[in-house]
């Protein structure tokens, strides 16, 4: 009986781990909690993308304006997948696109946006991820939308999706901007 015990143990141990982790798949990203939501963005200030011809950019440009930072890397397939909801809000006249490049060689930065278009106003080169850790990134792609005082309103984990583009993107910078008239 103690023997039967001893090995059914590990199995029953690997059972319940698996269980956890598979339970945790379709889990919302949008539920990993930011230390940074409602304050300002941190303090910063990136060189742009080596051989690019847009400018880097602070956190001094997030301020006076609706702004969306959008840290991206050329070998993230999902951040291939989101750029077309990115390339829309790039269409818009009452947001900024700012963008920084996490972890990526120049020339595969550069080629990204020649060859999928260049939704961003400015594009930072991070590729020692200090300012993304700063930014409390988990992983890319992820989205900060910056209020015009440069405060963090929203934060987004993960790829958009059509859904979570209508429902969610567009829905936190209506918000931002109704809030942005009223002050």
């Amino acid at each position: 009986m103690k023997r039967t015990l001893i090995f059914a143990l590990p199995l029953v141990l690997t059972i319940a781990l698996f269980a956890l982790f598979a339970s945790q798949i379709n889990r919302d990203p949008d539920l990993l909690p930011s230390a940074l939501m409602n304050k300002p963005a941190p303090e910063f200030t990136l060189q742009p993308v080596e051989g690019h011809d847009q400018p880097g950019f602070s956190s001094a440009d997030l301020k006076g304006q609706l702004s969306l930072v959008n840290v991206w890397a050329s070998w993230c397939v999902p951040c291939r997948e989101e750029h077309e909801f990115l390339m829309r809000l790039a269409e818009r006249d009452d947001i900024k696109l700012f963008g920084i490049n996490y972890n990526d060689q120049p020339e595969n930065a550069r080629d990204f946006l020649r060859k999928l278009g260049n939704p961003f106003d400015a594009v930072g080169d991070d590729r020692n991820r200090r300012v993304s850790l700063e930014w409390g990134v988990y992983g890319v792609p992820e989205s900060y939308l910056v209020n015009k005082d440069g405060v963090i309103v929203y934060k987004h984990t993960g790829p958009m999706s059509e859904d979570s583009f209508q429902n969610k993107v567009l829905p936190a910078i209506a918000k931002a901007l109704e809030a942005q008239e009223a002050s």
